[in-house]
């Protein structure tokens, strides 16, 4: 699979993860998600102030649950997450290359970092955000 590697991008889906774990390691709740929202920076329209405000485009929702399957359970297991990831993987690159999907991207106008878009990601655990 294709992919670029960049050290900002890497830092915070690190650091989310690790939110995760936190949110979910001390209590019963077991399932959350991670939310990640892409921006593009407009100028602001206000009479009284100057200046950008980030309008998100696109969200995605990964919902995440954590199962300590037996062993007999874990060779389907891990065959049922491999297929949900690659079927996930394919919809995300057959949607971002036709023509709608990439419709759905605003114009790029600043390419200074492997992103030109502002990306936020969110942690919920039981619908609470997890910092």
């Amino acid at each position: 699979m294709p992919g670029v590697d960049d050290e900002e991008i890497t830092h915070l889906v690190e650091e989310k993860v690790d939110a995760f774990w936190r949110g979910v390691e001390g209590g019963a709740n077991k399932r959350g998600q991670i939310l990640v929202t892409f921006s593009e920076k407009r100028p602001r329209k206000s009479w009284f102030l100057i200046g950008e405000e980030e309008v998100p485009w696109e969200q995605w929702i990964i919902n995440a649950e954590i199962r300590q399957p037996s062993d007999r359970e874990r060779q389907k297991f891990n065959a049922d997450l491999a297929a949900t990831l690659t079927k996930s993987l394919q919809t995300m690159l057959v949607h971002s290359s036709s023509e709608k999907g990439r419709s759905a991207v605003p114009l790029i106008t600043n390419a200074s970092s492997i992103s030109p878009f502002p990306i936020k990601m969110t942690v919920k655990v039981g619908g609470v955000e997890v910092a």
